[in-house]
């Protein structure tokens, strides 16, 4: 088989017309790599930024609610939640301002708070924590089987304890004893030994008695 060797003048003129045929594509390429790079720091300082921003806010929410300021805290919620609601900071502080409206016995407001807390969080922790004062606050509110509904969809977390104790709470609401029996039981399982809660919770689960005869 036959082949034609080039010398380096000839391999020369093939990349030059390489060059030529192709240079658009090649300072396109790295126009793009450019751009990329330059909009990925670009990105990533603005995020920096707008978390610092969220979490400068939120300190002074903090401070405020340290002081009782409930309108205070409400009017910095509203701008954690318009402004920075991709951040954990809004929600955050959106569990807060619900704690106020608890503390004034306005369980709507609560909800609503709460309600969005947990849509908006970011992480299972704390979808999961939101979520569970969401569900207290249904209790609250009569809305039993809405806080059931709530509980069964919750994620995986480290508040087993407290979620089988609400799960027991919203039972007996709607009188259900035995799986709420059920309920506390698992509750003080996961509970630590040395917790303040479990004593409450054990009251809780000898105020229903004993099982239920069924038939009876």
């Amino acid at each position: 088989m036959a082949f034609e060797v080039l010398d380096e003048h000839e391999q020369g003129e093939l990349v030059q017309k390489w060059l030529r045929e192709n240079v658009l594509t090649i300072l396109v390429g790295v126009g793009l790599g450019l751009v990329l790079i330059f909009g990925w720091q670009q990105w990533r300082s603005h995020r920096a930024r707008h978390d610092l921003e969220a979490a400068t806010q939120y300190e002074v929410l903090s401070t405020d609610a340290e002081k009782k300021d409930y309108d205070a805290v409400k009017q910095i919620a509203a701008k954690l939640k318009t402004d920075y609601s991709d951040t954990p900071y809004a929600v955050m502080a959106a569990m807060l301002e619900a704690d106020f409206s608890t503390q004034r016995a306005d369980l709507e407001s609560a909800h609503t708070s709460l309600d969005w807390a947990y849509q908006h969080a970011g992480n299972d922790a704390l979808k999961a924590l939101a979520g569970l004062r969401l569900a207290r606050v249904e209790v609250a509110q009569t809305k039993a089987q809405d806080a059931l509904a709530l509980i069964d969809k919750l994620p995986a977390s480290a508040y087993t304890a407290q979620i089988g104790e609400l799960r027991g709470d919203a039972l007996v609401a709607l009188d259900r004893k035995d799986e709420a029996r059920a309920a506390y039981t698992e509750a003080l399982t996961n509970l630590d030994p040395n917790s303040p809660n479990r004593a409450f919770v054990e009251m809780k689960l000898n105020d229903l008695g004993g099982a239920e005869k069924k038939g009876s």
